[in-house]
């Protein structure tokens, strides 16, 4: 009893007593059956069949699905005797106006069931316990069933309350989904004869029975951490995949399995000692955020994140959140570290989550279930980690996605991995993942019929850096879950305002670009002058822009500078050059 399951155990203290089971989760793999010779693992009929006839009861069990109606695939011998005795027993209960059609469509399946179950027999010396697998495929949808679908599930509703005891153990009606939500709730609401059971994926104490039995492995610690979160059966394929490739790397072998090479990328990165200077060059005035984001990229680049963990080898290359005032350079130095990384920013998987804020939007994400619109489509996410498992995922504006999206994500922080709506096992262990909010810094305003209109500062602009950042980590614990929190861990960064020195940089920086564009592309040299220089970087430093940092100073660049300078070309048919000077309290053009 102690070596069994915990989902085992709890079938094991409720049979007998309870005349229905629910079994949901991971029902296609392989189990541990304790044996007082060896280890045995097997699939789920056997499984059960050993469950129900173990410490001292007898159980006959009788299994049915969509496919196949009634079957034996024990190997019995005594399934077609049972069927065809309570058969008859249905037929008889049948109203004199109704027809009985030999089949094995689920109301008929579902009569004799009711039968067997609800029915005593005087040949009968062992209680029945009937496994009906794939339940759910015997509708199309749990929350609109035709008519013959109802009529299936009042017959197994009506076994379930009225099932029989033989001896001490009552009969039994074991329903087998992939979720419990898949049938019809009324059944199993307020029913007291019901019990849920899920069964989860493999723990790692199941995993290393397994890995001992079947596999000659030398470093065993590392192989059932780096399968964590994985099926016994996918284990099983690694087994054969190890004897048919002649890996002898176990690193090499998983990494083949999950994204079908074993070359990692990650492993051939090379970067510079100092790139933190690049960063710095695209994104000003954030140093200490810089130089947080530099020493976890190494970390991740040495492949060392979530080491203290357990399966900490499945977890993403890291995780980092990115808060503060917006257009501070979130967005914008998570564009350099993929090309820092990957040697292209199109390595970048970027994603605008104000556009994920309805109810279902995760079927976006992560796929729609089987039977909705979009299924074949697949996951958004999915298929991009899908297609390129080495990469870099940026969540912007997360605290504006709905959250249930949120929920999900915290598999893919602690397992590295989530299952898509197709079914397919996404492998996230070589993501390097990235989150941006605004929250804390300001709040939208709202007119009378709860439209946006604005938005006023929380936080004002020349607030010091450590009040911005208790103003972010309050907003972020009331704003996320605790659970997303601690996965995140200190892997949040704060930004500041833009300081005057890092404005006055990047108005220098947008002024030279401008100049040396205008040059290219229309042969006109622009000379700004230094009184001109001081009067946009004091626009610059206003609280309007400096609330919307560099893309304040860019409106301010366009708005000031840009507009009027095309304006002046364009009506003193400029053709050559252009001095911008400052007189009297605005910008003027001179040229020839």
């Amino acid at each position: 009893m102690n070596n069994l399951s915990k989902w085992q155990r709890e079938l094991v203290s409720f049979k007998g007593i309870k005349s229905t089971f629910i079994i949901e989760g991971n029902i296609n793999d392989l189990y541990f059956i304790p044996d007082n010779s060896e280890l045995i693992f097997d699939k789920l009929d056997e499984t059960l069949n050993h469950i129900f006839n173990s410490n001292g009861d007898e159980y006959e069990l009788v299994f049915c699905d969509p496919l196949f109606g009634f079957s034996d695939p024990l190997n019995h011998g005594r399934v077609s005797e049972i069927v065809e005795r309570f058969r008859e027993t249905a037929k008889k209960q049948r109203e004199e106006t109704q027809s009985f059609a030999c089949g094995s469509s689920g109301d008929n399946l579902s009569e004799i069931i009711r039968a067997a179950i609800t029915k005593r027999d005087t040949s009968e010396s062992k209680p029945i316990a009937v496994v009906v697998n794939f339940a759910s495929r015997f509708i199309s949808c749990p929350d609109n069933l035709s008519g013959g679908e109802v009529k299936m599930f009042l017959n197994l509703l009506y076994a379930s309350k009225n099932a029989k005891r033989v001896g001490a153990n009552i009969k039994t009606l074991l329903l087998v989904v992939d979720k419990f939500n898949d049938i019809p709730a009324w059944f199993y609401l307020n029913n007291p004869n019901v019990r849920t059971i899920s069964i989860p994926n493999p723990d790692r104490t199941v995993r290393e029975w397994f890995i001992d039995n079947y596999f000659s492995i030398i470093d065993k610690n590392k192989f059932i951490n780096m399968t964590e979160g994985m099926k016994l059966l996918e284990i099983d394929e690694l087994r054969r995949l190890h004897q048919k490739s002649g890996m002898s790397e176990i690193s090499d072998i998983v990494s083949v399995y999950k994204f079908g090479s074993k070359e990692n990328k990650w492993d051939a990165i090379k970067i510079a000692a100092n790139f933190s200077g690049e960063m710095e060059e695209r994104v000003k005035g954030q140093k200490e955020a810089i130089e947080k984001i530099a020493r976890i990229i190494k970390r991740s680049v040495v492949g060392f994140s979530g080491m203290q963990h357990s399966g900490g080898e499945n977890k993403p290359r890291g995780i980092l959140f990115l808060a503060g005032p917006t257009g501070t350079g979130k967005t914008e130095i998570v564009k350099t570290v993929a090309k820092i990384l990957f040697g292209d920013e199109k390595a970048l998987v970027r994603f605008d989550m104000s556009e994920y804020n309805a109810e279902h939007a995760d079927q976006k994400l992560f796929g729609a279930p089987p039977g909705y619109i979009g299924y074949d489509q697949g996951g958004q996410l999915t298929n991009a980690v899908k297609s390129n498992p080495f990469s870099v995922l940026l969540f912007d504006e997360i605290e504006k996605a709905h959250s249930t999206i949120m929920d999900k994500f915290l598999q893919i922080l602690e397992d590295g991995r989530m299952t898509d709506g197709q079914g397919n096992t996404v492998h996230f262990s070589e993501t390097l993942i990235f989150f941006t909010s605004n929250a804390g810094i300001s709040e939208e305003i709202y007119d009378e019929h709860g439209h946006i209109t604005g938005r006023k500062p929380l936080v004002p602009p020349g607030t010091a850096y450590d009040d911005i950042q208790r103003a972010v980590e309050s907003a972020l614990k009331v704003k996320f879950k605790p659970e997303v929190l601690n996965r995140i861990g200190k892997n949040i960064i704060v930004f500041n305002y833009i300081t005057e020195g890092a404005t006055a940089e990047i108005l220098e920086k947008q002024l030279r670009e401008i100049i040396q564009i205008i040059a290219r592309k229309n042969k006109i040299s622009v000379t700004v002058e230094e009184l001109a220089k001081k009067y946009l970087l004091q626009k610059c430093l206003e609280d309007e822009a400096r609330e919307n940092g560099g893309r304040g100073i860019g409106n301010v660049v366009e708005s000031e500078f840009l507009n009027p300078l095309a304006e002046f070309i364009f009506d003193s048919k400029v053709e050559n050059a252009v001095t911008v000077s400052f007189a009297h309290g605005t910008i003027i053009f001179g040229g020839n």
